[in-house]
């Protein structure tokens, strides 16, 4: 898939952050489309494509998740878990972008498997640095498999696979 074509699902309820955001990813010329949601519920419904995101068409799968922790109805940490849990989303490209810097944040950020922790900037000029960040590693350097092509291993590949490393 074309990286300019990718999807950024931006899971904010802050309007301000949203909005500022959105400035500076103009600013960056990350053409990507961004969707919002404003809850971690709206987030796994999205993510789900069911009820008001059942059209694939006016909400395409994001190729980058950018993930806030304090979130109205379920929380960031609580979604980027059920992110874990379903086989077809594990290799999403999930980055925690909050205002949190309490350690136990980050650490069970990390071991739900979030890519990278990022804290949100103050000032306009460090938003226009992070959204450059975001575009130039997440956007334009970074591959990783779409989701939901992870490779099955049989149970004979598998089998075969541990005998070779206890011979």
């Amino acid at each position: 898939m074309d990286s300019d074509s990718k999807t950024i699902l931006l899971v904010e309820d802050d309007r301000n952050d949203v909005f500022f955001l959105q400035f500076a990813f103009e600013e960056a010329r990350v053409v990507n489309p961004l969707q919002v949601v404003t809850d971690g519920q709206q987030a796994v419904d999205y993510l789900a494509g069911r009820g008001a995101y059942a059209d694939r068409g006016r909400f395409p799968f994001p190729g980058l998740v950018l993930l806030d922790l304090k979130l109205p109805v379920r929380m960031g940490l609580d979604v980027l878990r059920w992110i874990r849990q379903q086989a077809e989303l594990q290799t999403l490209l999930v980055v925690v972008l909050t205002s949190s810097c309490e350690p136990c944040d980050i650490a069970e950020a990390y071991r739900l498997g979030a890519r990278s922790y990022l804290i949100k900037p103050i000032t306009v000029a460090d938003r226009l640095v992070l959204a450059k960040a975001i575009k130039r590693y997440w956007i334009d350097l970074n591959r990783s498999p779409e989701p939901g092509n992870l490779p099955q291993l049989r149970n004979s590949t598998a089998l075969a696979l541990l005998k070779g490393f206890s011979a």
